[in-house]
């Protein structure tokens, strides 16, 4: 049955009523069809209101952790909870909802940051009378240290800017072995000073990662610290189980005086995990009991839409924010066929995203991407350099399988999160129209990122995504797309193990750029060339709904962390409502 025209299938009845409208979408792209966007109606908005201090806010969650550990915590919703709750980094994002939320504060720091020699040489402050959880104060040397930690081969998993942009840390292995890196300087306990290896004016907005919150060495236990990480933040753990539950209470030595981001209104937080998707969802939207007082952890199920959107009580505690996320098919370029750009090329053709956003809850929820890096990147609005149309074009993709000696098509398999089971499917139909026979292969999405970082055992196709750090195409494409920083355990971002070397000299150009406007233009033309050579394929943009209990308060979406709540700011209407 044509998805193009009116129909009796349920997700189709599920984007009308997210758009407002019973139409026909009439062959539109799926971002592109008519009537009020219902999903959308509180963004930027928040919901709720002011929260009063004190209760338990208690998070459903169908997963525990990717990690907590400030050195290897590099997913979005995971950063969100680690800096927001349990510790503070040099700089922070505002709390607030909107673009707004994309504005640097100083967190740790007492300001942003100061260049000297050429943004080559990045110095900041620490703020006086911030304490850890046991009212020892937070020092640089104890940033310094997590920075240095995070270059540690046992932990695996986090934000490698340090390693890309530190003098000297070709090479590093970590502080175990009693070795330092010598540009990073301490000249004193509130002073932490950079030496970069070439200038980089977008330094400050690394700093919100949290390889730059502090560690004292007397507590890092190596791998085993993802279970503890030792709070300089607003709360601390009081008991971890893996995939079952976590439970954080107050820090009594987090001075607010010292806190210009986080507000901490409830006095105890608690997450229970290995719950069903579809069971958290149901409870969100009936919000019985204890349920008012709580907030999901993952997104909205696509299928659980049609619950939502048509009743006007519970809209009003949905939010769908942009992630500001690329999803992406990732194809092993280095290994056949996908070693061959024809057939990287077919499956480009062969990939019909209308069907992908369909399953992924409708046009509400979704837009299809025509480039890598997201509407953010492009001034709003993403080119479409290839002109493929959002349906595919199986013909097209059949003659590139012949042209590459596979006029039969092949078989291969693809590593997905159970989460992105649906999406995987509706891939695994579109693609089997030209020949490419997938075979899906789940994990949970604790250990997904560990699966598809392990490059030697991994499949051929994985279905992952890339966020921006921050607005700027240096912290999107090198990150996706270079070669030079692939690792053979816990790889991140380049899942395509793509080593082009036009495409990394080119990098290295723009990255050396002074102009802030000609390094953007340059990184927007680079995503048009890269695609053209089709290491992936960019599939949709999701947003992040969200539905929240009837006692929730000052709920948002934070822009700068994939459309999850801020753990900053939200809170209880009435804590004496709330349980646990």
């Amino acid at each position: 049955m044509d998805k193009r025209t009116c129909t009796a299938l349920a997700a189709t009845l599920a984007a009308a009523l997210i758009l407002g409208t019973a139409g026909c979408s009439g062959g539109q792209k799926s971002g592109g069809a008519r009537g009020k966007n219902l999903a959308t109606a509180n963004n930027g908005k928040v919901i709720g209101g002011t929260p009063q201090k004190g209760g338990t806010l208690t998070v459903l969650s169908n997963t525990d952790f990717t990690h907590l550990d400030p050195a290897r915590n590099w997913v979005m919703s995971d950063m969100n909870f680690g800096t927001r709750l349990l510790y503070r980094t040099l700089v922070s994002y505002k709390a607030a909802p909107g673009t707004a939320g994309g504005e640097l504060v100083p967190d740790l720091a007492t300001d942003l940051g100061t260049s000297s020699n050429g943004a080559k040489t990045w110095t900041f402050h620490l703020k006086a009378g911030v304490k850890y959880e046991d009212g020892t104060p937070v020092t640089a040397q104890d940033v310094k240290y997590n920075v240095e930690r995070s270059f540690s081969p046992d932990l695996p998993g986090g934000a490698d800017y340090a390693a890309r942009y530190l003098k000297g840390a070709k090479g590093y292995q970590g502080p175990a072995k009693g070795k330092h890196l010598d540009s990073i300087r301490t000249p004193d306990d509130r002073t932490i000073v950079f030496e970069l290896r070439r200038p980089f004016a977008e330094f400050p907005n690394v700093t919100v990662m949290p390889t730059f919150a502090p560690v004292p060495k007397a507590k890092d236990k190596g791998p085993r610290y993802d279970n503890r990480p030792f709070s300089s933040g607003p709360y601390k753990i009081e008991t971890y189980q893996r995939n079952k539950k976590i439970v954080l209470v107050r820090n009594p030595h987090w001075d607010p005086k010292t806190d210009s981001v986080r507000k901490a209104y409830p006095d105890k937080l608690v997450m229970v995990m290995g719950l069903r998707p579809n069971q958290i969802d149901d409870r969100m939207i009936a919000s019985q009991g204890a349920d008012a007082s709580t907030v999901p952890w993952y997104a909205l199920r696509p299928e659980s839409g049609v619950k939502v959107l048509p009743k006007a009580d519970v809209r009003k505690r949905l939010l769908a924010e942009s992630t500001n996320c690329t999803d992406m098919v990732q194809m092993h370029t280095g290994r056949a066929p996908f070693s061959d750009v024809k057939v990287r090329q077919a499956v480009q053709y062969a990939l019909d995203k209308e069907v992908v956003t369909t399953s992924s809850g409708g046009p509400a929820f979704n837009d299809a991407s025509t480039a890598y890096m997201p509407a953010s990147l492009f001034d709003g609005k993403q080119p479409d350099t290839l002109k493929i149309p959002v349906t595919g074009n199986v013909d097209k993709a059949k003659q590139l399988l012949k042209q590459a000696g596979k006029p039969g098509g092949f078989s291969t398999k693809m590593t997905v999160s159970n989460g992105d089971k649906g999406r995987a499917e509706a891939i695994q139909q579109s693609l089997a129209k030209a020949g490419i026979k997938v075979t899906i292969e789940t994990v949970d999405p604790s250990a997904f990122y560990a699966t598809i970082g392990d490059t030697k055992n991994r499949t051929d196709l994985v279905y992952t995504g890339w966020c921006p750090d921050y607005p700027s195409g240096s912290t999107f494409l090198p990150f996706v797309f270079d070669g030079r920083f692939i690792k053979e355990k816990g790889n991140s971002g380049n899942h395509s193990l793509f080593r082009d070397k036009a495409t990394m000299q080119r990098m290295d150009e723009i990255a050396a750029m002074t102009d802030a406007g000609k390094a953007g233009a340059a990184w927007r033309k680079l995503d048009g060339e890269i695609l053209a050579k089709a290491p992936a394929v960019p599939v949709l943009v999701r947003r992040w709904p969200l539905v929240v209990g009837t006692n929730i308060a000052g709920a948002y979406g934070q822009t700068s962390f994939g459309g999850q709540l801020d753990y900053a700011s939200v809170g209880l209407k009435n804590p004496a409502k709330s349980k646990g």
